[in-house]
């Protein structure tokens, strides 16, 4: 597949006398990371996709997925066939690979700010340790969910999940070609999918991107003549960077994150990326018959997943019924979106390595890439992520590091994402304590090092399995109690929150279609996988319960819970507006 013409265009230039200096942090170390042509830390880029699941070449997620130029990358380092992330949504996994702490040592399950999170706030980002200790950092794109500015010495463009139809009124659509019921189930982002193309005068539409706070239209007449989008300009950035890095041999070293948004919905790239994938050609994945019959999840859902149920299962459900109970179709169309998707970011990640592999760069930066977890495509009648099965917790990882990784190397072993902040210190030679005081909490994961040396190997000191965890809207996240899965490299153990189990053997049964958990030959098998679960996470937190003798807490806490208790509306709650606000509730019960 040819380069991204907004990407080939950047390459053509020559980038001559940009090399402007650069501010070091404050609390940056420059004796840590000399800045000459001799210097002894080698440059990191980071790249990171969201909800990219296996659909890539070599992992075998696919048979039609396109990906020339991930698969290029993957074949010149280590990839890890049984890479998983560590909770399977995007916010709680960012923060958790981001810092190096699982989800159960800092509490973040959810979509809450994290970096007002006491044990994530108080714990370097690797951006932030990078930077402490002489390095460049810089990012563009959706690298963390939230607050990226903050961690970056120069930061490009922020995330970008356009392109939007818009009809002129207040909020973005859903693609036109999308049918109902779908479109109006899921909107403009999850229920929106199809090709960047032109609009007919009748649809009284245009396209529009941006971030959420700040959008602008997208031209579009053709594939050729149009505006870029998020993520080209994402690619153009990172590449434009390199050029200037790759002539400047002066320069400290850097690290660089980019982040691409799709194939997150609303799954539109440009046609020439569906025209890859005809329609009729598309295969499904292998689905059986009522595979969910004897799982859990719909066990468990939150006060927000019960005003429509499991949102997985809907999404699927919805999007069968809107192609009038076709699923074949209804699932071709939505693969062949996804697809289409992956395409369009192999292009852009062909461009970058294009800048890596043709300079000096190329002998002195590590470059890893992966995503925030996966995505079901129908199996077990679900589509979505934030499951606790294979589709959802399952990704690409592959980290080439000039003079450690073999090229072509793959690790069978079951790693996961909370393993990357200490592989990259170990390869980097930065000191492995990210703490910034006693309230922040060491790095959970272990280092990948040993395995990109000798990826056939067994010898790491990580564990035998890979943990998820498993996202459910709620006001405060006890970690004992929590759902939670355990992948190890012949087997997968789920333990969700209300006790019940799944025991999937994956050597023999890689789909995941029988659950064993019930079966009494594996009794004993369940008690130890049930053992190591438990052991690995903490014992109950219970929330505090806030008393009147608090004071501010307890009034703080009233107020999220009543919050028009604010009868002035000024944001702030006094005691006397929650002593009225109270009498009213009290002369209701």
């Amino acid at each position: 597949m040819p380069v991204n013409p907004f990407i080939r265009l950047f390459l053509l230039v020559a980038v001559l006398g940009l090399g402007a200096s650069l501010p070091a942090t404050a609390d940056a170390d420059p004796s840590s990371a000399r800045g000459s042509g001799g210097r002894d830390k080698p440059n990191v880029l980071l790249i990171v996709c969201d909800d990219l699941n296996d659909y890539v070449e070599t992992l075998g997620g696919h048979p039609q997925a396109r990906t020339p130029h991930i698969r290029k990358l993957l074949e010149s380092g280590v990839s890890f066939t049984q890479a998983h992330c560590n909770i399977p949504i995007c916010n709680p996994s960012r923060a958790s690979f981001i810092t190096g702490i699982y989800p159960h040592t800092s509490q973040v399950f959810g979509f809450e700010d994290w970096t007002a999170n006491e044990v994530l706030k108080n714990s370097r980002t690797m951006m932030a340790h990078f930077r402490a200790h002489g390095y460049h950092a810089l990012g563009t794109g959706k690298v963390m969910h939230n607050r990226d500015r903050q961690e970056w010495d120069e930061f490009g463009h922020p995330s970008d999940y356009g392109p939007f139809a818009f009809g002129g009124g207040k909020e973005n659509l859903p693609h036109p070609d999308v049918p109902s019921p779908f479109r109006d189930d899921f909107g403009a982002v999850d229920g929106s999918f199809g090709p960047l193309r032109m609009l007919e005068p009748e649809e009284k539409l245009t396209w529009r991107t941006g971030g959420w706070k700040k959008q602008r239209e997208l031209r579009y007449a053709s594939d050729e003549d149009r505006d870029p989008t998020g993520d080209e300009l994402n690619a153009r950035w990172a590449v434009k960077r390199l050029q200037e890095f790759a002539q400047d041999p002066s320069s400290k070293p850097f690290f660089m994150g980019v982040g691409f948004v799709r194939p997150h919905t609303p799954l539109i790239v440009p046609q020439k990326y569906f025209d890859l994938f005809p329609l009729d050609s598309i295969r499904l994945p292998d689905i059986k018959a009522g595979d969910a019959d004897d799982t859990f999840k719909h066990t468990v859902t939150s006060a927000e997943d019960d005003r429509s149920g499991d949102r997985g299962t809907k999404m699927h459900d919805s999007l069968v019924a809107s192609f009038g109970g076709d699923r074949e179709l209804a699932l071709k169309k939505f693969i062949q979106a996804h697809l289409a998707s992956v395409a369009s970011v192999d292009d852009l990640v062909g461009g970058i390595m294009e800048v890596i592999d043709n300079s000096r760069l190329k002998d002195d930066t590590i470059v890893i890439f992966t995503s925030d977890h996966g995505w079901g495509m129908g199996e077990k009648a679900y589509l979505y992520k934030n499951s606790l099965w294979q589709e959802s917790t399952r990704v690409p990882l592959a980290i080439r590091a000039p003079g450690v990784s073999q090229a072509g190397g793959k690790s069978p072993l079951p790693v996961s994402l909370i393993d990357l902040f200490p592989t990259l210190l170990d390869l980097c030679g930065l000191p492995a304590d990210t703490v910034m005081n006693e309230k922040g909490r060491p790095l959970d994961g272990h280092s990948l090092k040993p395995l990109l040396a000798n990826p056939p190997g067994t010898e790491w000191d990580g564990p035998d399995a890979a943990l998820t965890a498993l996202y459910k809207w709620a006001n405060y996240y006890d970690p004992a109690m929590q759902s939670y899965s355990l992948r190890f490299r012949d087997w997968r153990y789920i333990r969700y929150e209300n006790g019940k189990e799944e025991l999937y053997h994956t050597a023999q049964d890689p789909h995941e279609w029988e659950n064993l958990a019930m079966h009494p030959p594996h009794a004993e098998r369940l008690v130890s996988f049930r053992k190591q679960l438990l052991d690995r996470i903490p014992e109950s937190k219970p929330k505090p319960v806030p008393t009147k003798t608090d004071g501010e807490r307890w009034k703080d806490q009233f107020f999220k819970t009543h919050p028009e208790a604010d009868a002035n509306g000024d944001g702030q709650l006094t005691w006397p507006e929650l002593k009225a606000h109270k009498a009213k509730l009290d002369s209701k019960k």
